[in-house]
């Protein structure tokens, strides 16, 4: 599995490995059923504890991505639409308020990141 991992970055390594899955899934990269690299050959691949892919791997069962079947291993788990929806609204979200905080730090005044966002609507 193709995964980068930031070590000088300061969200933890575990976060980076669950968010990087968690983007493939709903970016249908990796598709309902697909099986997912054992904790320990992860953890070899990347060159980290298997105990932080062990800790990835139950983020992703607990919101709902994956699931574990013992002595099977683990699965992309059915397509939850509604899951993956909020997902990306969610992500979209963030990137809006980066936005705005990058205009506002500009000098730019609501009104004119409004109407911007406004302008860029009606060309999209």
């Amino acid at each position: 599995m193709n995964l980068i991992i930031n070590h000088s970055s300061m969200q933890p390594i575990y976060e980076q490995i669950s968010g990087q899955i968690k983007e493939k899934i709903i970016h249908n990269d990796l598709i309902e059923g697909s099986c997912l690299p054992s904790v320990r050959t992860l953890a070899r691949e990347l060159r980290i504890s298997a105990l932080t892919v062990k800790k990835s791997y139950d983020i992703l069962e607990q919101e709902g991505f994956i699931i574990t079947v013992h002595g099977k291993g683990s699965f992309v788990a059915s397509a939850n639409q509604e899951l993956l929806a909020e997902e990306k609204r969610r992500e979209v979200e963030a990137e809006l308020e980066q936005a705005i905080r990058k205009g506002r730090s500009c000098g730019l005044k609501d009104s004119e990141i409004r109407e911007l966002f406004q302008i860029l609507l009606e060309e999209g």
